[in-house]
């Protein structure tokens, strides 16, 4: 099966103070978005094959906003790209992987996504979405 890292998601504070360095830098930033259900708005900065999602809280308990709050703006997600997302997920269930919700759901740009458990994964919050 084909693999690959779809994004990084960074928590930040403000988009808008946040995406400047990477306009700085010469690149491109998306139009923002917003996840209602998730309490989020988003931009993607594409790196190569990847992404670099910047996610701002819309809601002072969003997960985004309790997360900024115990440990600060930075690294919070790693994204893959899965085949086959619902097989994947089925076959990782099966082998008693925790998942954060077992609901597959719909994200940002129309993606369906899924987060498996830190506890699962060496202490990374990891993220699976269908390619």
């Amino acid at each position: 099966m084909e693999f690959s890292i779809d994004h990084i998601g960074i928590a930040v504070k403000s988009l808008a103070t946040a995406k400047s360095i990477y306009e700085t830098l010469g690149l491109r930033v998306s139009a923002e978005e917003t996840v209602a259900h998730e309490q989020v708005r988003l931009v993607m900065v594409p790196v190569g094959e990847s992404r670099l999602e910047l996610l701002e809280p819309t809601s002072e308990d969003s997960t985004i906003a309790k997360f900024i709050a115990k440990r600060g703006e930075g690294l919070h997600h790693v994204c893959l790209r899965v085949p086959d997302l619902t097989a994947t997920v089925g076959r990782l269930k099966k082998e008693g992987v925790r998942l954060v919700s077992e609901e597959i759901k719909t994200g940002a740009g129309g993606h369906k996504y899924v987060f498996l458990h830190p506890s699962s994964t060496g202490g990374v919050l990891l993220e699976l979405v269908q390619k």
